[in-house]
């Protein structure tokens, strides 16, 4: 305000003026602007972002964390056209077709309606959701539901009109056929049979289909599809209570207490019940731990790795207090399309100087190529692989033992993570489950690398003690190279 002063040439009587209506200005752009203001937390520009290459996105989190906020600000962005500086997720070019779905007629109105429009049944204020007002157009009101929108028009970039209808799971599959639609938003769960008609009508136009929801439903088939299903198409975000950075930890803690037991998880840290259930049935709470860096010299320490490139590669730092026998996961990592020299270098940046753990496929597999094997290119790299694939005293790669054995020292405080870890930890650890009794292998990049680490963990090593000749020499049978 001061920098307008004088090119406005007032007295200084005037300046009151000035400043409330520079304040009254303000005020209505973030009223009347909202979408211009958003910006989204770390686990909801994970989401936006994942839209560039995926799809079908599902926004899994608790309640309360901004779900529907972050599915009503991308929908704005696409039928606007107004892309921000920071977006890198999925871009029209011209105005779009779309629909945004709740449950019911009267939810859709009074939660997604009101998100992108404004207060239902305040027309004046129409304009005051994501949606910015100067960009509404002519709309058509439903029938038999008062206030609620049936289709409006919104002013796109590129000079044209996209189109938004607003529907409900309650109006049944015969509602849902016939259209083509660029983007779809499904606000809370949906049955199958819709959202499958959501599909179809984007089949033609590669359109996308996202949807924001809390799973209290348990392992329903659209968490399965999500879950279950290995698809480059999918992507699933997850967003905990712990993620919400508008909550302090106060907040968090207060609200989680005030849940029951059976509906803790999937309200605050939007975890369905999984399949057969989750393999590590035990609270994140019970084995976090404040972290200890640098990492006591005495300790011995391994890394596991899981190999990939479409996929993500994958890796854990496990450190030995052999003292006191607790395990601790102190560094958690994963990226797809990385080249093994690329994934070479995280290793060696997790700590230069201890042996590493690999899977069985590390023996034949190769990238496209190389001819190599994998294990053979990595040491080529620099990464002090162990001689032999990640195995049990007795030769065998069983996953049952290794699991049981880790869960067994999380229930008696001998395996432990530090609370500083990258969260993609956390993120695989909650939704790592079993399905007809048997685990399911999709989105555990971490959890495998990280069994890979502990069922080697006789190798772990103090680093700095002995170089790789001396190891040759002295110890030929210990795996090493």
């Amino acid at each position: 305000m001061q920098t307008l002063t004088p090119s406005l040439n007032l007295p200084d009587e005037n300046l009151p003026n000035v400043v409330a209506a520079l304040q009254s200005e303000k005020s209505r752009r973030q009223t009347e602007s909202k979408l211009l203001y958003y910006r989204p937390y770390e686990k909801q520009a994970e989401f936006h972002d994942a839209g560039a290459t995926a799809r079908e996105r599902l926004l899994c989190a608790g309640n309360r964390i901004g779900k529907t906020h972050c599915g009503a600000s991308e929908l704005a962005m696409h039928l606007t056209g107004f892309y921000p500086d920071w977006w890198k997720g999925k871009r029209f070019d011209k105005e779009v077709r779309a629909w945004a779905a709740g449950v019911t007629n009267e939810s859709t109105r009074d939660v997604v309606q009101e998100k992108l429009i404004g207060p239902p049944f305040r027309r004046a204020e129409w304009g005051h959701g994501l949606i910015p007002k100067d960009r509404l157009g002519e709309f058509s009101m439903a029938r038999g539901t008062p206030d609620l929108i049936d289709t409006i028009s919104i002013r796109h970039e590129s000079g044209g009109y996209s189109t938004l209808q607003f529907k409900s799971y309650a109006e049944g599959r015969e509602k849902w056929q016939g259209v083509g639609l660029e983007v779809c938003w499904l606000d809370e769960e949906c049955p199958e049979q819709l959202y499958l008609e959501a599909i179809t009508r984007t089949n033609e136009t590669r359109g996308i289909v996202f949807t924001t929801f809390t799973p209290m439903q348990g392992g329903t088939t659209l968490v399965n599809r999500f879950f279950n299903e290995d698809s480059a198409d999918r992507h699933v975000t997850t967003a905990t209570i712990w993620d919400a950075e508008h909550f302090t930890d106060e907040d968090r803690e207060r609200i989680e207490a005030s849940y029951p037991d059976y509906e803790r998880d999937a309200r605050t840290r939007g975890i369905p019940t999984l399949g057969s259930g989750r393999v590590f049935e035990i609270s994140e709470d019970d084995i976090r731990c404040d972290p200890v860096w640098p990492l006591p010299r005495h300790w011995g320490q391994i890394i596991g790795v899981d190999f990939g490139y479409t996929h993500p590669a994958a890796t854990v730092l496990l450190a030995h207090d052999r003292d006191k026998d607790i395990v601790y996961v102190a560094k958690a990592h994963r990226a797809s399309r990385m080249t093994p020299r690329e994934h070479a270098e995280i290793i060696r940046g997790f700590a230069p100087d201890v042996p590493v753990a690999w899977p069985h496929d590390g023996q034949n597999k190769t990238m496209a190529g190389s001819g190599e094997p994998l294990a053979k290119q990595y040491r080529l790299y620099g990464v002090d692989m162990l001689h032999q694939r990640a195995e049990h005293d007795d030769g065998s790669i069983a996953v049952e033992p290794a699991l049981l054995g880790m869960l067994d020292r999380m229930h008696s405080g001998k395996l432990r993570v530090f609370a500083d870890i990258n969260q993609d930890f956390w993120t695989e650890f909650r939704m790592y489950h079993r399905k007809d009794g048997k685990v399911v292998a999709l989105n555990d990049d971490i959890m495998a690398a990280l069994r890979y680490g502990y069922v080697m963990l006789r190798f772990a090593r103090t680093p700095g003690m002995m170089t790789n000749f001396r190891r040759q020499i002295e110890y030929p049978n210990r795996g090493y190279v």
